[in-house]
C-alpha cells in the first residue's frame, strides 16, 4: 500500500490556490433497463452497506450493467426452454393465435418472476 508520501498529486492553480487534480475512473457506457433499476433499488433498500461500498469503489454501474444483461440473455434462454417443454411451438401459434398468446405470456411471467428471484433479490 502506498504511503502518503509515494501519492504524485497534480495540481491546477486558479485564483492563486491550488486546487487537486481529482477525477474518477471512466465508467462503461450504457442506460440500466428495468432489471438495472430493480437491482439498483434493491440495493439501495435492502443492502446498504453493500451499495454504499459498491458506490465508493465505482463497481455499483458495472455491477448493475451486468446484472441487466444477464438477466435478459437468462430470461430470453428460460423462454425458450419453457415453451419447448410445454409444447408452444410455431404450429400451434398458425392453427391457435390466442392461445400461443396466453401460454407465452404465462411463460414470460414465469421466466421474469424467476430471474427476479435468482438475480435481482440475491
Amino acid at each position: 500500500m502506498k504511503g502518503l508520501t509515494d501519492m504524485k498529486m497534480t495540481y491546477t492553480q486558479i485564483s492563486g490556490y491550488n486546487i487537486p487534480d481529482l477525477a474518477l475512473p471512466s465508467q462503461p457506457d450504457g442506460e440500466l433497463n428495468r432489471w438495472g433499476r430493480a437491482r439498483l433499488n434493491y440495493l439501495r433498500e435492502h443492502k446498504k452497506a453493500l451499495h454504499t461500498h459498491m458506490l465508493t469503489q465505482c463497481l455499483l454501474w458495472p455491477h448493475l450493467l451486468e446484472t441487466q444483461e444477464t438477466a435478459v440473455a437468462r430470461i430470453d434462454l428460460l423462454t425458450a426452454q419453457m415453451a419447448e417443454a410445454q409444447g408452444v411451438t410455431e404450429e400451434l401459434k398458425a392453427h391457435d393465435q390466442m392461445g400461443w398468446l396466453g401460454r407465452m405470456n404465462n411463460i414470460r411471467a414465469s421466466a421474469e418472476e424467476t430471474v427476479m428471484r435468482e438475480l435481482v433479490y440475491s
